[in-house]
């Protein structure tokens, strides 16, 4: 049996509280202190560092970026 190769990109961003959001458009009127955040940007285009500092991963539906440097990452050794 084939298995399908995973194409769409999920991301999941979790914070311990809403201080945390810059920037934001939608209306969240629950209690709970944190914030989560589930999606998808789609097929993967590519993945790339821009300028050095940004991480950035384009999708067919969307790009998601972070203040990473590829000197901060670093390999599992978990198996």
């Amino acid at each position: 049996m084939e298995t399908q190769e995973k194409t769409e990109r999920f991301f999941s961003i979790e914070l311990n509280s809403k201080n945390q959001i810059k920037n934001m458009s939608m209306t969240n009127h629950g209690q709970k202190e944190s914030t989560l955040i589930e999606g998808t940007i789609g097929s993967l285009i590519e993945a790339t560092f821009t300028e050095g500092i940004i991480f950035e991963v384009k999708g067919t539906e969307g790009t998601l970026r972070l203040d990473l440097q590829a000197k901060e990452i670093k390999a599992s050794t978990k198996k």
